[in-house]
């Protein structure tokens, strides 16, 4: 049911979790330091969630959320009753698809998600703070115009939620989404982290930033030259 994806001596620990019938990459990363976590995109199984942070030895801390589609903040509402922490993202931008989430419920046969008041609207700068360690946000608009992903610099860790996949990049058919928006960012917000950044997408494997940008067919540097955007 989870995976992990952190050696031993990282200053954080992960864990990823696939929830909701869209094997939504739920990821909890804590402090090693204090054991202080934060749940990202809890989309659905909270009691799952909630169980695997307690046998761990875990404290939860925060939830945050990337966007607002349902697979990824579906369970956000449910989770926050049930731990008593903040929600804390994804950019403003993304209001209207968390207003949204009890209709994209209906629409995916996920009748128990319901919308949510952030208690932090995120926005490109901003830092997070858990336990000991420290992580930036960047604004990554183009899967939803709201989309934010989260940083590590000291573990040279990323979640990324939708906008980067092992070999795929995120939709962007959906309302508000825009294809090239979506290249710009990560051209322009995830390449510059560094090719050695390892990254835990919205769903799928990891990956590194290195890899994808040598093979990824839509993003790598051979595949936007040859588009004409490198």
């Amino acid at each position: 049911m989870t995976q992990p994806a952190s050696p031993p001596t990282s200053p954080i620990g992960v864990f990823i979790a696939p929830v909701t019938p869209l094997q939504q990459n739920c990821t909890v990363v804590w402090c090693t330091a204090t054991s202080k976590a934060a749940v990202i995109d809890p989309g659905g199984g909270v009691d799952i969630i909630l169980a695997e942070v307690k046998q761990r030895g875990l404290i939860l801390d925060q939830i945050w959320i990337t966007h607002g589609h349902i697979d990824h903040a579906g369970g956000a509402a449910e989770m926050k009753e049930k731990s008593g922490v903040c929600i804390e993202g994804p950019h403003p931008e993304d209001l209207f698809l968390i207003e949204g989430l009890a209709a994209q419920g209906q629409m995916y046969g996920m009748p128990e998600a319901r919308s949510f008041e952030t208690d932090r609207w995120l926005d490109e700068g901003d830092v997070m703070t858990l336990g000991e360690t420290t992580w930036e946000v960047r604004h990554c608009p183009g899967h939803t115009p709201g989309h934010v992903i989260f940083f590590n610099r000291a573990a040279r860790f990323a979640q990324v939620g939708d906008v980067l996949f092992k070999g795929s990049i995120g939709r962007t058919d959906f309302p508000r989404g825009d294809h090239q928006t979506l290249l710009n960012s990560v051209v322009t917000k995830l390449w510059p982290l560094g090719d050695d950044v390892t990254f835990a997408p919205g769903h799928g494997p990891v990956s590194t930033l290195g890899e994808e940008r040598r093979t990824n067919p839509f993003v790598s540097d051979a595949a936007l030259q040859r588009a004409g955007r490198a």
